[in-house]
């Protein structure tokens, strides 16, 4: 088996993990989005902790790295709990793909802050992927799309961590960082979870221990990708969320995603599957 079919198949297995994650959180029901964010990454903290410890590495990073670790970190946490939201007002599926949206966001960050180059067919991409968010956000003047651009400002938060990550990339073990985030985002979360605390069901708490532990097969799942494989070899695998999240939306929820969504599927995918094709290495013309 190539490095390139291990790193799909852990892509494909990190893709389940977040799927699951997302539609545990959905059923998990009326609970604080905030409750949700802390148990979820709680589990998280814990389940790296045991990695930090595995692998013999900072647990909190390097003394010149903390305000790229408290950055990144806190808009992780902001991406998190808007992501919850959008979850739990919009049909699942709907909900993945504006997530699924933080690679173009994060394209453009690179290119304000880091002076990365965007390149034509970077460009070209961002525009048709925005073009399929107003099908699936359907922008008109009511309330009925506040969720959805909660669900866009997440990926904006996304795009802004992973943007920061591109910075602590070479500086910090991804097991530090994930560790750093979780506790932070746990320690940040827990007074407002003490303060406006719901009781739960021995069932909400299984599927948010559940989300938790979703999560951390979704983030290490994604760490051993790459490490088989350059992004730009297999990234575009990591859509099948959306078609998971799908799937979980009609078998469980019985929610059909609308014709505008479906194409709003369509034209983002295609727009992420063009930049993907236009990053593949190119073979030589002897082979």
């Amino acid at each position: 088996m190539s490095n390139v079919t291990k790193g799909i198949i852990c892509l494909l297995i990190a893709s389940l993990g977040f799927s699951i994650m997302g539609l545990c959180i959905k059923m998990s029901g009326d609970l604080p989005t905030m409750q949700k964010a802390f148990f979820r990454n709680f589990i998280s903290m814990i389940v790296a902790f045991g990695f930090v410890l595995y692998n013999r590495v900072p647990m909190f990073g390097h003394r010149q790295n903390q305000k790229l670790l408290i950055a990144r970190s806190v808009f992780g946490v902001i991406g998190v709990l808007l992501f919850f939201y959008s979850l739990d007002h919009l049909v699942l599926s709907d909900a993945e793909m504006l997530n699924k949206l933080s690679p173009f966001f994060t394209i453009i960050l690179c290119s304000i802050f880091l002076n990365e180059r965007i390149r034509k067919f970077q460009m070209i991409s961002i525009i048709i992927a925005f073009i399929g968010t107003l099908f699936i956000i359907k922008p008109e003047l009511s309330l009925e799309v506040v969720p959805s651009l909660i669900a866009l400002l997440g990926a904006i938060s996304a795009a802004s961590a992973y943007t920061i990550l591109r910075v602590l990339g070479p500086l910090e073990k991804f097991y530090t960082v994930v560790f750093y985030f979780s506790m932070f985002s746990t320690i940040v979360l827990l007074p407002f979870v003490i303060v406006n605390f719901h009781p739960m069901s021995t069932k909400q708490l299984v599927l948010l221990i559940t989300a938790g532990l979703m999560a951390s097969i979704g983030q290490f799942g994604i760490t051993l990708a790459y490490q088989f494989a350059e992004a730009k070899q297999i990234s575009i695998f990591f859509y099948s969320t959306v078609l998971f999240s799908a799937l979980f939306s009609i078998i469980i929820f019985k929610t059909i995603p609308d014709a505008y969504s479906i194409v709003g599927y369509i034209i983002v995918f295609s727009a992420s599957f063009y930049m993907f094709m236009k990053q593949r290495p190119r073979k030589p013309l002897h082979e």
